[in-house]
């Protein structure tokens, strides 16, 4: 696993379980895993990575949330699907 694999796929995760905390109600552990998933972005942002991929970390790294909407949730959502795959291409591309 590369570098790039282990922050893009980490990256996934904490914005998955911000959307899925987000839609049950859990705001304070959404917003902690948020937090984590801002410690993921920054160093994203300095890889050699897809241009989109760039724009999702620098877009996480840059909220700076109280509050989370079912549409920011969303749109969470979409990107973890985005970086999974992203992830798990890259690892089919190495092989």
């Amino acid at each position: 696993m590369t570098n790039l694999q282990l922050l893009a796929g980490s990256l996934s995760n904490d914005l998955f379980r911000v959307a899925s905390l987000t839609q049950r109600g859990s705001m304070k552990a959404a917003l902690r895993f948020l937090k984590e998933a801002k410690r993921w972005s920054a160093p994203l942002q300095q890889q050699e990575a897809a241009e989109y991929i760039v724009k999702i970390a620098k877009d996480v790294s840059d909220k700076t949330p109280n509050d989370i909407s079912l549409s920011e949730a969303e749109k969470y959502l979409m990107c973890g699907v985005l970086l999974q795959n992203y992830a798990l291409h890259l690892g089919k591309a190495k092989s």
